[in-house]
Protein backbone atom coordinates (compact mmCIF):
# COMPACT_ATOMS: atom_id res chain seq x y z
CA UNK A 1 0.00 0.00 0.00
CA UNK A 2 1.24 3.67 -0.86
CA UNK A 3 2.02 6.01 2.37
CA UNK A 4 1.14 9.96 0.74
CA UNK A 5 0.60 11.45 4.01
CA UNK A 6 4.61 12.33 4.66
CA UNK A 7 5.52 15.10 2.98
CA UNK A 8 9.42 16.59 3.53
CA UNK A 9 10.35 19.97 5.27
CA UNK A 10 10.07 22.80 2.62
CA UNK A 11 6.80 21.37 1.46
CA UNK A 12 8.46 19.32 -1.41
CA UNK A 13 6.93 15.92 -1.98
CA UNK A 14 9.34 12.45 -1.94
CA UNK A 15 8.72 9.00 -3.93
CA UNK A 16 5.67 7.40 -1.15
CA UNK A 17 7.39 5.79 1.45
CA UNK A 18 5.31 2.75 1.00
CA UNK A 19 5.85 2.45 -2.67
CA UNK A 20 6.27 -1.37 -3.55
CA UNK A 21 9.65 -2.66 -2.53
CA UNK A 22 10.58 -3.78 -5.64
CA UNK A 23 10.09 -0.92 -7.98
CA UNK A 24 13.46 -0.34 -8.53
CA UNK A 25 14.78 -4.13 -9.00
CA UNK A 26 11.65 -4.13 -11.60
CA UNK A 27 12.20 -1.49 -13.68
CA UNK A 28 16.37 -3.01 -13.98
CA UNK A 29 15.00 -6.42 -14.56
CA UNK A 30 13.17 -5.00 -17.30
CA UNK A 31 14.87 -2.49 -18.96
CA UNK A 32 18.06 -5.19 -18.93
CA UNK A 33 15.97 -8.21 -20.38
CA UNK A 34 13.39 -6.87 -22.49
CA UNK A 35 16.28 -6.56 -25.74
CA UNK A 36 17.30 -9.76 -24.99
CA UNK A 37 13.71 -11.09 -25.35
CA UNK A 38 13.09 -9.11 -28.44
CA UNK A 39 16.15 -10.77 -30.39
CA UNK A 40 15.10 -14.30 -28.31
CA UNK A 41 12.44 -15.21 -30.93
CA UNK A 42 13.98 -14.72 -33.70
CA UNK A 43 17.21 -16.54 -32.69
CA UNK A 44 14.86 -19.64 -31.51
CA UNK A 45 13.39 -19.26 -35.32
CA UNK A 46 17.08 -19.67 -36.88
CA UNK A 47 17.87 -22.31 -34.43
CA UNK A 48 14.52 -24.23 -35.60
CA UNK A 49 15.48 -24.11 -39.62
CA UNK A 50 19.20 -24.88 -38.95
CA UNK A 51 17.92 -27.89 -37.22
CA UNK A 52 14.97 -29.26 -39.40
CA UNK A 53 16.70 -29.87 -41.93
CA UNK A 54 19.05 -32.54 -40.13
CA UNK A 55 15.80 -34.49 -38.45
CA UNK A 56 12.99 -37.15 -39.56
CA UNK A 57 9.55 -36.54 -39.11
CA UNK A 58 10.34 -38.18 -35.21
CA UNK A 59 12.33 -35.82 -34.20
CA UNK A 60 11.50 -32.75 -35.68
CA UNK A 61 8.23 -33.30 -34.15
CA UNK A 62 10.08 -33.05 -30.57
CA UNK A 63 12.20 -30.28 -31.77
CA UNK A 64 8.92 -28.08 -32.76
CA UNK A 65 7.51 -29.00 -29.62
CA UNK A 66 9.95 -27.88 -27.59
CA UNK A 67 10.15 -24.72 -29.83
CA UNK A 68 6.59 -23.70 -29.93
CA UNK A 69 7.15 -23.52 -25.90
CA UNK A 70 10.21 -22.14 -25.61
CA UNK A 71 9.50 -19.24 -28.46
CA UNK A 72 5.93 -18.62 -25.81
CA UNK A 73 7.94 -18.43 -22.62
CA UNK A 74 9.86 -15.47 -24.85
CA UNK A 75 7.23 -13.94 -26.39
CA UNK A 76 5.62 -13.92 -22.94
CA UNK A 77 8.55 -12.32 -21.03
CA UNK A 78 9.24 -9.97 -24.03
CA UNK A 79 5.76 -8.68 -23.50
CA UNK A 80 5.97 -8.21 -19.75
CA UNK A 81 8.74 -6.20 -20.17
CA UNK A 82 7.65 -3.70 -22.18
CA UNK A 83 4.05 -3.28 -20.84
CA UNK A 84 5.87 -3.10 -17.80
CA UNK A 85 7.86 -0.56 -18.37
CA UNK A 86 4.62 1.33 -20.25
CA UNK A 87 3.03 1.25 -16.93
CA UNK A 88 5.72 1.75 -14.55
CA UNK A 89 7.02 5.10 -16.70
CA UNK A 90 3.11 5.87 -16.58
CA UNK A 91 3.30 5.59 -12.31
CA UNK A 92 6.80 7.40 -12.35
CA UNK A 93 4.68 10.56 -14.71
CA UNK A 94 1.69 10.74 -12.09
CA UNK A 95 4.23 10.63 -9.00
CA UNK A 96 6.31 13.16 -10.70
CA UNK A 97 3.52 15.22 -11.90
CA UNK A 98 1.34 14.95 -8.21
CA UNK A 99 4.84 16.37 -7.07
CA UNK A 100 4.88 19.94 -8.86
CA UNK A 101 0.49 20.05 -8.59
CA UNK A 102 -0.26 18.50 -5.17
CA UNK A 103 -3.85 18.95 -5.60
CA UNK A 104 -6.34 17.23 -7.49
CA UNK A 105 -7.53 18.00 -11.25
CA UNK A 106 -9.07 21.59 -11.02
CA UNK A 107 -12.08 21.07 -13.28
CA UNK A 108 -13.18 24.59 -13.02
CA UNK A 109 -10.51 25.41 -15.57
CA UNK A 110 -10.96 22.59 -18.08
CA UNK A 111 -13.02 23.74 -21.24
CA UNK A 112 -16.19 21.58 -20.63
CA UNK A 113 -19.91 22.44 -20.00
CA UNK A 114 -21.43 21.58 -16.54
CA UNK A 115 -23.35 18.52 -17.27
CA UNK A 116 -19.96 16.85 -18.28
CA UNK A 117 -18.01 18.50 -15.24
CA UNK A 118 -20.70 17.23 -13.22
CA UNK A 119 -20.50 13.87 -14.89
CA UNK A 120 -17.04 13.59 -14.37
CA UNK A 121 -16.48 14.85 -10.52
CA UNK A 122 -19.12 12.20 -9.74
CA UNK A 123 -16.45 9.17 -11.20
CA UNK A 124 -13.44 11.23 -9.68
CA UNK A 125 -10.73 9.63 -7.84
CA UNK A 126 -7.70 11.47 -5.68
CA UNK A 127 -4.95 11.71 -7.41
CA UNK A 128 -2.83 9.53 -4.47
CA UNK A 129 -5.99 6.22 -5.40
CA UNK A 130 -4.84 6.56 -8.97
CA UNK A 131 -0.81 6.80 -8.11
CA UNK A 132 -1.15 3.28 -5.46
CA UNK A 133 -3.29 1.43 -8.35
CA UNK A 134 -0.81 2.28 -11.32
CA UNK A 135 2.25 0.78 -8.99
CA UNK A 136 -0.03 -2.21 -7.87
CA UNK A 137 -0.90 -2.50 -11.26
CA UNK A 138 2.67 -2.54 -12.90
CA UNK A 139 3.79 -4.95 -10.26
CA UNK A 140 0.95 -7.46 -10.73
CA UNK A 141 1.58 -7.79 -14.62
CA UNK A 142 5.79 -8.16 -13.70
CA UNK A 143 4.71 -10.93 -11.03
CA UNK A 144 2.30 -12.03 -13.62
CA UNK A 145 4.39 -12.36 -16.22
CA UNK A 146 7.37 -14.21 -14.66
CA UNK A 147 4.41 -17.11 -13.43
CA UNK A 148 3.13 -17.05 -16.87
CA UNK A 149 6.55 -17.96 -17.79
CA UNK A 150 7.76 -20.91 -14.97
CA UNK A 151 4.35 -22.43 -15.67
CA UNK A 152 5.73 -23.11 -19.05
CA UNK A 153 9.14 -23.83 -18.71
CA UNK A 154 7.56 -26.40 -15.87
CA UNK A 155 5.54 -28.23 -18.57
CA UNK A 156 8.39 -27.86 -21.08
CA UNK A 157 11.80 -29.49 -19.47
CA UNK A 158 9.52 -32.58 -17.96
CA UNK A 159 7.22 -32.78 -21.46
CA UNK A 160 10.24 -33.09 -23.43
CA UNK A 161 12.74 -34.54 -21.73
CA UNK A 162 9.99 -37.53 -21.75
CA UNK A 163 9.24 -37.25 -25.13
CA UNK A 164 13.07 -37.51 -26.07
CA UNK A 165 13.76 -40.23 -23.82
CA UNK A 166 10.40 -42.22 -24.85
CA UNK A 167 11.74 -41.91 -28.68
CA UNK A 168 15.23 -42.94 -28.43
CA UNK A 169 13.59 -45.98 -26.58
CA UNK A 170 11.48 -47.03 -29.63
CA UNK A 171 13.83 -46.33 -31.91
CA UNK A 172 16.22 -48.59 -29.65
CA UNK A 173 13.79 -51.18 -30.26
CA UNK A 174 13.40 -50.50 -34.01
CA UNK A 175 9.38 -48.89 -33.12
CA UNK A 176 10.21 -45.67 -33.92
CA UNK A 177 6.25 -45.01 -34.64
CA UNK A 178 5.72 -46.12 -30.97
CA UNK A 179 7.76 -43.29 -29.34
CA UNK A 180 4.75 -41.09 -28.87
CA UNK A 181 2.24 -44.00 -27.22
CA UNK A 182 5.23 -44.80 -25.32
CA UNK A 183 5.15 -40.88 -24.06
CA UNK A 184 1.56 -40.90 -23.73
CA UNK A 185 1.67 -43.80 -21.76
CA UNK A 186 4.39 -43.06 -19.49
CA UNK A 187 2.62 -39.61 -19.19
CA UNK A 188 -0.64 -40.66 -17.90
CA UNK A 189 0.40 -43.28 -15.68
CA UNK A 190 2.68 -40.57 -13.84
CA UNK A 191 -0.20 -37.85 -13.76
CA UNK A 192 -2.88 -39.77 -13.41
CA UNK A 193 -3.16 -41.16 -9.74
CA UNK A 194 -2.26 -37.11 -8.54
CA UNK A 195 -5.40 -35.96 -10.79
CA UNK A 196 -7.69 -38.75 -9.40
CA UNK A 197 -6.50 -37.36 -5.55
CA UNK A 198 -7.14 -33.95 -6.68
CA UNK A 199 -10.52 -34.58 -7.93
CA UNK A 200 -11.43 -36.85 -5.17
CA UNK A 201 -10.19 -34.48 -2.13
CA UNK A 202 -11.98 -31.49 -4.30
CA UNK A 203 -15.60 -33.85 -4.07
CA UNK A 204 -15.40 -35.94 -0.95
CA UNK A 205 -12.42 -34.73 1.12
CA UNK A 206 -14.84 -32.57 3.57
CA UNK A 207 -16.88 -35.88 3.91
CA UNK A 208 -13.91 -38.34 4.76
CA UNK A 209 -13.23 -39.21 8.49
CA UNK A 210 -9.78 -38.62 9.20
CA UNK A 211 -9.45 -42.17 10.05
CA UNK A 212 -11.30 -43.17 7.27
CA UNK A 213 -9.45 -45.67 4.45
CA UNK A 214 -10.08 -43.11 1.74
CA UNK A 215 -8.51 -40.07 3.88
CA UNK A 216 -5.15 -41.83 4.63
CA UNK A 217 -4.99 -43.47 1.08
CA UNK A 218 -5.68 -40.09 -0.71
CA UNK A 219 -3.45 -38.29 1.80
CA UNK A 220 -0.48 -40.49 0.86
CA UNK A 221 -0.59 -40.09 -2.44
CA UNK A 222 -1.00 -36.44 -2.20
CA UNK A 223 1.60 -36.35 0.11
CA UNK A 224 3.86 -38.71 -2.25
CA UNK A 225 3.61 -36.15 -4.90
CA UNK A 226 4.08 -33.14 -2.89
CA UNK A 227 7.62 -35.01 -2.22
CA UNK A 228 8.09 -34.86 -5.44
CA UNK A 229 7.28 -31.67 -6.15
CA UNK A 230 4.03 -32.36 -7.65
CA UNK A 231 2.44 -29.43 -5.66
CA UNK A 232 0.52 -25.55 -5.88
CA UNK A 233 2.59 -24.31 -3.65
CA UNK A 234 5.69 -24.83 -5.84
CA UNK A 235 4.48 -21.67 -7.79
CA UNK A 236 4.45 -19.31 -5.29
CA UNK A 237 3.48 -16.52 -7.02
CA UNK A 238 0.50 -18.17 -9.11
CA UNK A 239 -0.93 -19.76 -5.75
CA UNK A 240 -0.83 -15.83 -3.98
CA UNK A 241 -2.64 -14.52 -7.01
CA UNK A 242 -5.20 -17.39 -7.69
CA UNK A 243 -5.92 -17.06 -3.60
CA UNK A 244 -5.87 -13.36 -3.69
CA UNK A 245 -7.63 -12.94 -6.96
CA UNK A 246 -9.65 -15.58 -8.24
CA UNK A 247 -8.48 -18.95 -8.44
CA UNK A 248 -10.83 -19.50 -11.45
CA UNK A 249 -10.40 -16.21 -12.95
CA UNK A 250 -6.36 -16.70 -12.71
CA UNK A 251 -6.37 -20.44 -14.19
CA UNK A 252 -8.60 -19.24 -17.00
CA UNK A 253 -6.34 -15.83 -17.79
CA UNK A 254 -3.51 -18.62 -17.94
CA UNK A 255 -5.33 -20.92 -20.36
CA UNK A 256 -6.08 -18.27 -22.56
CA UNK A 257 -2.83 -16.53 -22.70
CA UNK A 258 -0.69 -19.97 -23.31
CA UNK A 259 -3.44 -20.64 -25.87
CA UNK A 260 -2.98 -17.23 -27.59
CA UNK A 261 0.72 -17.56 -27.52
CA UNK A 262 0.95 -21.08 -28.66
CA UNK A 263 -1.20 -20.13 -31.93
CA UNK A 264 0.56 -17.35 -32.68
CA UNK A 265 3.87 -19.27 -32.55
CA UNK A 266 2.51 -22.19 -34.67
CA UNK A 267 0.58 -19.56 -37.34
CA UNK A 268 3.97 -17.30 -37.32
CA UNK A 269 5.80 -20.76 -38.07
CA UNK A 270 3.50 -21.81 -40.50
CA UNK A 271 3.64 -18.68 -42.14
CA UNK A 272 7.51 -18.84 -42.40
CA UNK A 273 7.19 -21.98 -44.27
CA UNK A 274 4.72 -21.00 -47.05
CA UNK A 275 6.13 -19.40 -50.06
CA UNK A 276 3.13 -17.23 -50.85
CA UNK A 277 4.16 -13.99 -49.87
CA UNK A 278 2.39 -11.55 -47.47
CA UNK A 279 0.02 -8.74 -49.00
CA UNK A 280 -2.34 -7.99 -51.53
CA UNK A 281 -1.20 -10.02 -54.43
CA UNK A 282 -4.34 -11.64 -55.11
CA UNK A 283 -4.25 -10.90 -59.14
CA UNK A 284 -0.71 -10.94 -59.53
CA UNK A 285 -1.05 -13.96 -62.05
CA UNK A 286 0.44 -18.00 -61.38
CA UNK A 287 3.36 -19.27 -62.87
CA UNK A 288 2.29 -21.13 -66.35
CA UNK A 289 5.31 -22.90 -65.60
CA UNK A 290 7.34 -23.47 -62.92
CA UNK A 291 8.28 -20.73 -60.89
CA UNK A 292 12.14 -19.47 -60.88
CA UNK A 293 12.84 -19.92 -56.76
CA UNK A 294 15.84 -18.19 -55.38
CA UNK A 295 16.32 -21.20 -53.08
CA UNK A 296 17.03 -23.31 -56.01
CA UNK A 297 20.64 -21.01 -56.40
CA UNK A 298 23.44 -21.05 -54.55
CA UNK A 299 24.31 -17.01 -55.21
CA UNK A 300 21.02 -16.77 -54.28
CA UNK A 301 19.66 -18.34 -51.64
CA UNK A 302 19.10 -18.14 -47.59
CA UNK A 303 20.67 -21.27 -46.25
CA UNK A 304 19.27 -20.11 -43.14
CA UNK A 305 15.72 -20.38 -44.14
CA UNK A 306 15.09 -21.56 -47.32
CA UNK A 307 13.65 -24.99 -47.51
CA UNK A 308 15.55 -27.74 -48.34
CA UNK A 309 15.72 -28.56 -52.21
CA UNK A 310 18.02 -28.83 -54.60
CA UNK A 311 20.11 -25.90 -56.25
CA UNK A 312 22.74 -25.29 -58.70
CA UNK A 313 25.43 -22.44 -58.71
CA UNK A 314 23.61 -19.32 -60.39
CA UNK A 315 20.65 -19.21 -62.66
CA UNK A 316 22.86 -17.79 -65.07
CA UNK A 317 25.67 -20.97 -65.91
CA UNK A 318 28.86 -19.60 -67.66
CA UNK A 319 30.66 -22.79 -67.19
CA UNK A 320 31.42 -25.90 -68.59
CA UNK A 321 29.09 -28.07 -65.94
CA UNK A 322 26.27 -27.30 -63.86
CA UNK A 323 26.91 -28.32 -59.87
CA UNK A 324 23.83 -29.63 -59.03
CA UNK A 325 23.66 -30.43 -55.25
CA UNK A 326 21.35 -32.10 -53.47
CA UNK A 327 20.96 -32.52 -50.29
CA UNK A 328 19.57 -35.34 -47.88
CA UNK A 329 16.12 -34.85 -46.23
CA UNK A 330 16.06 -37.01 -43.57
CA UNK A 331 12.38 -36.48 -43.08
CA UNK A 332 11.76 -37.62 -47.10
CA UNK A 333 14.58 -39.51 -47.93
CA UNK A 334 14.89 -42.05 -45.25
CA UNK A 335 11.11 -43.18 -45.29
CA UNK A 336 12.21 -43.53 -49.41
CA UNK A 337 15.26 -45.57 -48.58
CA UNK A 338 13.46 -47.67 -46.66
CA UNK A 339 11.04 -48.84 -49.14
CA UNK A 340 13.83 -49.08 -51.98
CA UNK A 341 16.61 -50.65 -49.89
CA UNK A 342 14.83 -53.06 -46.92
CA UNK A 343 18.02 -54.14 -45.86
CA UNK A 344 19.29 -50.68 -44.72
CA UNK A 345 22.91 -50.03 -43.43
CA UNK A 346 23.42 -53.42 -44.33
CA UNK A 347 23.26 -53.37 -47.97
CA UNK A 348 26.36 -51.32 -47.97
CA UNK A 349 26.83 -47.65 -48.68
CA UNK A 350 27.42 -48.46 -52.43
CA UNK A 351 23.56 -49.98 -52.44
CA UNK A 352 22.68 -46.89 -50.55
CA UNK A 353 24.14 -44.25 -52.97
CA UNK A 354 22.38 -46.47 -55.79
CA UNK A 355 19.67 -46.57 -53.80
CA UNK A 356 19.63 -42.29 -53.42
CA UNK A 357 20.69 -41.71 -57.16
CA UNK A 358 17.90 -44.07 -58.32
CA UNK A 359 15.26 -41.90 -56.40
CA UNK A 360 17.11 -37.80 -57.18
CA UNK A 361 16.84 -39.06 -60.85
CA UNK A 362 17.16 -36.10 -63.33
CA UNK A 363 16.01 -34.79 -66.52
CA UNK A 364 17.88 -32.00 -68.41
CA UNK A 365 15.66 -29.96 -70.79
CA UNK A 366 13.06 -33.16 -70.48
CA UNK A 367 15.81 -35.92 -70.80
CA UNK A 368 17.48 -38.15 -68.73
CA UNK A 369 21.09 -37.12 -68.11
CA UNK A 370 23.18 -39.65 -70.03
CA UNK A 371 25.64 -40.86 -67.53
CA UNK A 372 24.44 -39.20 -64.18
CA UNK A 373 26.55 -39.59 -60.82
CA UNK A 374 26.14 -38.42 -57.45
CA UNK A 375 29.08 -37.95 -55.73
CA UNK A 376 29.24 -37.96 -51.55
CA UNK A 377 29.33 -34.47 -50.56
CA UNK A 378 28.23 -31.67 -48.55
CA UNK A 379 26.37 -28.72 -48.76
CA UNK A 380 29.22 -25.88 -47.94
CA UNK A 381 27.61 -23.25 -45.96
CA UNK A 382 25.49 -25.45 -43.94
CA UNK A 383 27.95 -28.32 -43.74
CA UNK A 384 24.62 -30.89 -44.43
CA UNK A 385 25.31 -33.92 -46.34
CA UNK A 386 24.33 -33.87 -49.62
CA UNK A 387 24.81 -35.74 -53.13
CA UNK A 388 26.66 -33.82 -55.67
CA UNK A 389 26.38 -34.20 -59.79
CA UNK A 390 28.38 -32.73 -62.40
CA UNK A 391 26.24 -32.06 -65.32
CA UNK A 392 28.28 -31.33 -68.85
CA UNK A 393 26.44 -28.31 -70.02
CA UNK A 394 28.93 -27.50 -73.10
CA UNK A 395 26.66 -28.44 -75.97
CA UNK A 396 23.43 -26.66 -74.74
CA UNK A 397 22.08 -24.07 -77.10
CA UNK A 398 21.79 -20.41 -75.80
CA UNK A 399 18.96 -19.68 -73.79
CA UNK A 400 16.38 -21.23 -71.30
CA UNK A 401 16.94 -24.86 -69.93
CA UNK A 402 15.28 -27.12 -66.74
CA UNK A 403 16.30 -29.15 -64.82
CA UNK A 404 13.74 -31.56 -62.93
CA UNK A 405 14.98 -33.56 -59.97
CA UNK A 406 12.74 -36.66 -58.90
CA UNK A 407 11.64 -36.38 -55.36
CA UNK A 408 11.96 -38.74 -53.04
CA UNK A 409 8.04 -39.35 -52.59
CA UNK A 410 5.70 -42.05 -51.85
CA UNK A 411 4.35 -43.71 -55.21
CA UNK A 412 0.68 -42.63 -54.79
CA UNK A 413 2.18 -39.04 -54.63
CA UNK A 414 4.29 -38.51 -57.34
CA UNK A 415 2.26 -37.46 -59.97
CA UNK A 416 2.91 -34.78 -62.46
CA UNK A 417 5.34 -31.58 -61.34
CA UNK A 418 4.84 -32.82 -57.91
CA UNK A 419 7.38 -35.19 -58.75
CA UNK A 420 9.76 -32.93 -59.26
CA UNK A 421 11.79 -30.35 -57.98
CA UNK A 422 12.34 -27.76 -61.37
CA UNK A 423 15.25 -25.66 -61.56
CA UNK A 424 15.12 -23.50 -64.58
CA UNK A 425 18.16 -21.92 -65.71
CA UNK A 426 20.04 -20.04 -68.71
CA UNK A 427 23.00 -20.19 -71.06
Amino acid sequence: MTDYTSTPPGGARQLPRHTTPTWEAELLISGVAVFAMLQLPGWLDDALFALMPRLDQTWSQIAKLGYIYNKSVALILAATFVIHLLLRARWIALVGIHSIYPGDVRWDRLRMGPLQREVEREHQESTEVVIERADNLATTVFASGIMLALVLVIVTLPVTLLTGAATALASSLGQEDLGLLLFGAVFLAFLLPYVLAMLLDRRFGAEWQPDGRWHKAVTAILRLYAKAGVRAGNNRIRALLASNGGDRRVGILIFLIMFATAGSVMVTYGNMLSDKPFGNYGLFPAAASPAVAAAHYDDRRNPARDPLVPFIQSMTVEDAYVQLVVPYAPRQDAPALQRACPTGRQSGDAALLACLQALHAVLLDGKPVAGLRYEIASDARTDRPALLAMIDVRGLAPGRHELRIARAMAAEKSNGNEAYEVIPFWR
